[in-house]
């Protein structure tokens, strides 16, 4: 690695007198580039190398001994589900093993309910690459850690974070196949439940449920559509609403698997019967899903291959090299279960 020299400004560890940014522009180069002749790392032509330790020196730099250089993923959890995390967390390892890196997670959660930064203790730590895996995060939190030399890479995040690249399954398609099940059976009644209007993975999903009425010819009913959160008190409440309407629904698609255990508590209290009653589709697929009696018809996404994606991708920018998109969404797989059955005749 390069550390800054003990001059009498007595600057902090690990930083001279101007950021990554401005050296990889002085340079030439990326900030990847600049972060990789930082730890030192291979992958850069030696006349970049030298141009860029130059500058480095120039502006309080200094290099350390190489042997101290180790590649690091950082993952950033925020309120996920343990199963979904440690699915992400094994697809990282898959990859990051095969390059002899280390991968370590945060949960930020506790920092960020007591008004901390979650950012700068990044920036201290100087990890190789970020993923993120919570919603919080933004455009402006790429921004600030590539200026640093240490690329991010989001997981299914809720808003825009261009040119950050981001990796999910395809919300949209998952939706779509999920509610076409549903018509198959001989639903034509069917409510949802989704969540916030300004997340762009809820928009899908609804934009996927949708497209399949439209397909089907089946009259969109508002009167049968839901936002909340995705949250088991959301789906209980929003679900209990669909069930007290005059004619309610035969089925409901929910946004994620937690909604859609909310929604069994509601048909419950309702003196329904899954999938008698009602038929009942999740998302996501977590552990709980296939423990529910009945078990739960979900969309699953396939969070291992997510995690080893956006490892990939990680390290890929981190050697300085440049991504072919911004979004890569990957396949999801409808596990019919349980829950869903042709409706009652009445």
């Amino acid at each position: 690695m390069i550390e800054e020299g003990q001059g009498r400004h007595s600057r902090k560890p690990w930083r001279g007198d101007l950021p990554i940014a401005t050296i990889a522009e002085l340079a030439g180069v990326s900030p990847p580039t600049v972060s990789k002749v930082l730890n030192g790392r291979g992958g850069v032509g030696e006349q970049t190398r030298q141009r860029v330790e130059a500058l480095l020196r120039d502006h309080g730099y200094r290099r350390r001994q190489a042997g101290g250089a180790t590649l690091c993923i950082e993952v950033v959890f925020h309120q996920m589900l343990p199963s979904i995390a440690m699915e992400i967390l094994r697809g990282v390892q898959e990859v990051a093993g095969t390059r002899d890196c280390t991968v370590g997670f945060t949960d930020v959660r506790q920092g960020i309910l007591a008004g901390q930064p979650w950012v700068e203790p990044l920036l201290l730590r100087q990890p190789t690459a970020v993923i993120t895996a919570f919603s919080l995060v933004t455009a402006d939190h790429g921004r600030r850690l590539a200026a640093a030399g240490i690329p991010l890479v989001a997981i299914d995040p809720t808003g825009d974070l261009s040119p950050t690249p981001a990796v999910g399954a395809n919300n949209w398609s998952g939706a779509l196949a999920a509610t076409r099940h549903l018509l198959d059976l001989g639903h034509r009644r069917i409510g949802v439940i989704t969540g916030p209007v300004d997340d762009l993975t809820a928009r899908a999903r609804l934009d996927g449920f949708r497209a399949a009425l439209d397909y089907a010819e089946v009259p969109l009913d508002e009167a049968l559509e839901r936002r909340g959160v995705f949250s088991f008190d959301d789906g209980r409440e929003l679900g209990a609403q669909l069930l007290a309407q005059a004619v309610p629904p035969t089925a409901v698609v929910c946004g994620n698997d937690l909604q859609a255990l909310g929604v069994y508590a509601a048909a419950r209290a309702s003196r329904l019967r899954i999938p008698e009653d009602l038929s009942v589709v999740g998302f996501d697929d977590i552990d709980q899903a296939a423990w529910l009696t009945p078990p739960l018809t979900t969309v699953r996404q396939p969070f291992g291959e997510i995690g080893a994606t956006a490892a990939r991708l990680a390290l890929a920018l981190a050697d300085g090299g440049r991504l072919a998109q911004e979004r890569y969404e990957l396949g999801t797989t409808l596990v019919v279960r349980g829950s869903t059955a042709p409706p009652a005749t009445r």
